[in-house]
């Protein structure tokens, strides 16, 4: 059997090119190599969106249409939605009997967006995070998972589940490895944070070639350049870090250039605006097809979600058998 993997996203709005950079680009690669299983994590996104329920729908399919854009193939990747596995909801019910509230509290990630987002009094469903991603990936019984080094806490976590269970009960889940690679944070066009869109310093996977062109020019630069040939520090140019992510052919030029005042930032904001719409104008091509066919994208959904939920089925099988809880079988 090949690898599975098990990647996805909260559907808490569209995806940008902090996304695109820091994991779709590679999802997209990773699907012609392994089983891939792509969470549209709705459940999870109430976390932060609890009072606003009814924006998770249209997130969803915008989500999804930011996949199929950006060329995730429903073919090769199973696109499912979370709640409407009901099996991931009792795996996590039954991981958190014996996973103590101390360890979740002390899971460095959790910690650092518990700072990050000012909550005081963590949500038990934000504190609970971990087990529920447990439940995500092991329900499919995934071998892997695609993860930048400051989610790796998370993958610790699950796989201390995942031993603690086959410990108690019999040894039928899968301990899951992390898929480490190198993820860049893509600069928020403020300069001051990553990409983000509750920030309002990022640009989106469908923004239009006139709003990308508007975006960079008013984007932050080196403070320190106030005119066309003052020598400019690159290294802290956001500009220069969107050249480094789309434009690497040109990015030597640009960084030497910057740094003997040969090129003003007018000139390098086009450049960088450029590079960026060719990237997103087949993305902008295919999204308008599926956005024409929407019952092209709910019949993916719909289908992504049938298989997932009969490999969970198959493994809440085990699970309850394993757990003795079969009661009438």
């Amino acid at each position: 059997m090949k690898n599975r993997i098990l990647t996805g996203d909260r559907v808490t709005g569209k995806l940008h090119l902090g996304h695109y950079v820091g994991s779709l680009k590679n999802r997209v690669e990773l699907q012609h190599q392994y089983e891939t299983y792509l969470l549209l994590a709705d459940v999870q996104a109430l976390t932060t969106h609890f009072e606003n329920p009814e924006l998770i729908k249209e997130n969803l399919r915008q989500v999804a249409l930011d996949y199929l854009a950006a060329g995730i193939d429903p073919e090769k990747s199973t696109i499912f939605v979370q709640s409407l596995i009901p099996e991931i909801a009792e795996l996590t019910a039954y991981y958190s009997m014996f996973v103590t509230v101390n360890s979740l509290k002390h899971n460095p990630t959790i910690k650092a967006e518990a700072r990050a987002r000012g909550n005081s009094e963590m949500n038990y469903g934000f504190l609970g995070y971990p087990i529920s991603q447990t439940a995500d990936i092991t329900f499919c019984k995934a071998t892997l998972v695609p993860v930048g080094e400051d989610q790796i806490p998370h993958i610790e976590q699950t796989r201390k589940i995942v031993r603690r269970f086959n410990q108690l009960y019999k040894p039928i889940l899968v301990e899951p490895t992390a898929l480490v690679g190198e993820v860049p944070r893509l600069v928020g066009l403020d300069g001051n944070n990553k990409m983000s869109k509750s920030m309002g310093n990022a640009l989106v996977l469908d923004s239009t070639k006139d709003e990308v062109n508007e975006k960079i020019k008013k984007a932050k630069t080196d403070p320190s350049r106030i005119h066309k040939n003052d020598p400019g520090n690159p290294e802290i140019c956001p500009i220069y870090a969107y050249h480094q992510a789309f434009n690497k052919e040109q990015s030597n030029e640009i960084f030497e250039g910057c740094k003997k005042g040969q090129i003003g930032c007018m000139e390098c904001k086009q450049k960088i605006a450029g590079s960026i719409n060719d990237l997103l104008e087949p993305m902008r091509d295919k999204r308008n097809q599926y956005q024409n066919n929407p019952k092209r994208v709910d019949e993916i959904l719909m289908s992504g979600t049938e298989r997932a939920r009969q490999i969970a089925k198959e493994t809440m099988l085990e699970v309850r058998e394993a757990m003795g809880l079969n009661y009438f079988s």
